[in-house]
C-alpha cells in the first residue's frame, strides 16, 4: 500500500499532479484549486514556494476530485467506476478483523518536535480557503484522535480547526460525533480533553476518521484492516495518545471544556457551499507539542461549490457503509449506492432489484435509521437496478418518468442534522435544534403492476458493452 508521499510521487510522474509554486496563504490556494477544480480530470494540486514560508512547506489539495486516483490510494484498479469502486470498497471491509496499531519509538513525524514558547501555529502554511473565512484553517482533511474516559479506547474523527494564537487553535466537532461526545465526559467532570490533532494524513486513516464506525471501534484498527497491515504510532510526549508515525504533522494538546474557554470560530466555508454555522464560540486547544516530518504537507479539502466534488475518498467509504448497514438488516438485492458529487450527503441514491412490495422504501428507511446515512442528509431516491445510480442522467430520468409525485414521495421528520445546514430556519438555529426532514423519492417501477410497465428500448449493459468493444476504433473508450 502506497503511503502519502509514494502516491505523492506516483501522481507526479503520471501527470496527475501538477506542482504550484509562488501562491499566497491568503486566497490565491483556495482560488487556484476552485478554478482548477472545475476542469475535467482535474489534477491533485501540491503547492511549494509558498509566499512568506519556507520552500517544502506545502499544502496539498485536490486530491481525491477523480474516482482513479482515489482508487490508486485505496490500492484498488484505477479502473473501478461507480458502484463497481464502492463495492470494491465494500470487499476490502468484508470480513472485518481488527489489525491494531503497532507501537514504534520513533518515525519520520518525529523528525521535529518543538514545545514550549517556541511553538507557533502560523509557521505553518494553514491557508486562507475563502474570501469571507474567519481566518486560516489548518484542519480540514485531518484526524482528531482521543481516547475515551471510560472505555479507553482510541478514538478519530474529524474536524475543522482554525488557528487562533501562536499555540492556540479553534476546533469546530459537529453535536453527535463521536469526538465531540468522548470530549463531554471529559468536560462534565470538569477535566480537559486530551487530544491530538493529524494535519497531514494518510489517505486510509483520513477515510477511517470520516467514517461512523460503532462506538468503541477504533479507526485504527479499522485502517490496519483496509491497509493489511498495522499502522505504527508513536506515543505522544503530552497525551501519551498513539499518533500515526508516517504522518506529516501532529498538533498535541488539550481541550479545556468550553465553558472555561472557548474562541470565536468561522465562519468557514463549508462543503454544501454555504456559510450556514456562521460565527459561534467554540472549544479550543492548547497546543502543548508540534511534531511534524522534514518538508512537512497540509492535506488540505478546500470545501469548494464545484463539480464533481472536492473529495470522492469521502464519497466512496460512506456509499459503501450505507450499502452494508441496509444489507446487515436483512434487505437483499441491493445493486448499488451512491452520494450524488453535486449533492454529496444531501443525495443518496438506492439502485435495488425489487423483490416484493415495499422491498425499494424499507431499504431508505434502513439507510435513514443507520449512523452513516442518517447524518445531515434530505433526499434518498430509490431506483431499479437497471439505472446506473452514479450515473446524474440516468437518476433524474428515472425520477422523471417512474416517479409519481402523489404516490412516491414520502417524507420523515426530527432527522439528525447539524450547525452547518443551511436550511435550518433562525428561530430553531437560535434554540439548538438542529433536526431536518427527508424525503424518499421512489423512482423504482411500481412493484404490484411493474410487469405491465412500458418496456425500455435502450441496449442492456452487456450489448452496450459489445458494441464498445466492437467499435472502439471509432468510439474510443466507453
Amino acid at each position: 500500500m502506497r503511503d502519502l508521499r509514494g502516491l505523492i510521487d506516483e501522481w507526479l510522474r503520471s501527470g496527475q499532479l501538477k506542482v504550484v509554486e509562488g501562491a499566497d496563504i491568503d486566497l490565491e490556494i483556495g482560488a487556484i484549486s476552485e478554478v482548477s477544480g472545475m476542469g475535467a480530470e482535474p489534477p491533485a494540486l501540491l503547492f511549494d514556494r509558498i509566499q512568506g514560508f519556507p520552500k517544502g512547506y506545502r499544502v496539498l489539495t485536490n486530491m481525491f476530485q477523480t474516482q482513479g486516483r482515489t482508487a490508486q490510494a485505496l490500492g484498488l484498479s484505477d479502473e473501478f467506476r461507480g458502484p463497481a469502486l464502492v463495492n470494491a470498497i465494500r470487499q476490502r471491509m468484508e470480513n472485518y478483523k481488527p489489525v491494531p496499531a503497532r507501537s514504534v519509538s520513533s518515525g519520520p513525524l518525529t523528525q521535529n518536535i518543538i514545545k514550549g514558547n517556541q511553538i507557533n501555529v502560523f509557521r505553518l502554511p494553514a491557508p486562507k480557503l475563502h474570501k469571507d473565512d474567519g481566518g486560516r484553517y489548518i484542519g480540514t482533511q485531518d484526524a482528531v484522535i482521543t481516547r475515551d474516559l471510560d472505555g479507553g479506547w482510541v478514538n478519530l474523527g474529524t474536524a475543522r480547526v482554525q488557528l487562533q494564537e501562536e499555540s492556540t487553535v479553534s476546533i469546530y466537532i459537529s453535536p453527535g460525533k463521536q469526538s465531540r461526545l468522548i470530549a463531554e465526559r471529559y468536560w462534565e467532570k470538569g477535566q480537559s480533553c486530551p487530544v491530538a490533532i493529524v494535519c497531514g494524513i494518510d489517505p486510509i486513516l483520513f477515510a477511517s476518521a470520516s467514517l461512523g464506525l460503532p462506538w468503541g471501534v477504533s479507526e485504527y484498527d479499522f485502517a490496519g484492516h483496509m491497509r493489511g497491515e498495522a499502522v505504527d504510532v508513536v506515543a505522544g510526549e503530552y497525551t501519551g495518545l498513539p499518533l500515526p508515525a508516517d504522518s506529516e504533522i501532529v498538533l498535541e494538546g488539550e481541550m479545556p471544556p468550553p465553558d472555561l474557554d472557548s474562541r470565536p470560530e468561522g465562519p468557514f466555508g463549508e462543503w454544501t457551499g454555504y456559510y450556514a454555522s456562521g460565527t459561534r464560540p467554540a472549544p479550543v486547544v492548547h497546543v502543548k507539542r508540534v511534531y511534524f516530518r522534514n518538508d512537512p504537507i497540509i492535506t488540505v479539502v478546500a470545501d469548494l461549490k464545484i463539480y464533481p466534488l472536492d473529495s470522492y475518498l469521502s464519497l466512496l467509504f460512506r456509499s459503501a457503509e450505507i450499502w452494508n448497514e441496509i444489507e446487515k438488516c436483512g434487505v437483499t438485492d441491493v445493486k448499488g449506492v451512491w452520494q450524488m458529487e453535486a449533492g454529496m450527503r444531501f443525495l443518496i441514491v438506492i439502485s435495488i432489484r425489487q423483490r416484493y412490495g415495499g422491498h425499494a422504501r424499507q431499504a431508505a428507511h434502513v439507510a435513514l435509521g443507520a449512523r452513516e446515512g442518517g447524518y445531515l442528509g434530505r433526499f434518498i431516491i430509490l431506483v431499479d437496478d437497471d439505472i446506473d445510480p452514479s450515473n446524474m442522467s440516468d437518476v433524474m430520468w428515472a425520477i422523471a418518468t417512474r416517479c409519481d409525485p402523489e404516490t412516491s414521495i414520502e417524507l420523515v421528520r426530527g432527522c439528525w442534522s447539524t450547525p452547518i445546514d443551511p436550511r435550518i430556519p433562525p428561530e430553531r438555529r437560535s434554540q439548538g435544534d438542529f433536526t431536518n426532514s427527508r424525503a424518499i423519492i421512489d423512482a423504482c417501477r411500481p412493484y404490484r403492476w411493474i410487469k405491465d410497465f412500458p418496456k425500455v428500448h435502450a441496449l442492456d449493459p452487456e450489448e452496450r458493452a459489445k458494441i464498445a468493444q466492437k467499435w472502439s476504433h471509432i468510439l474510443g473508450s466507453r
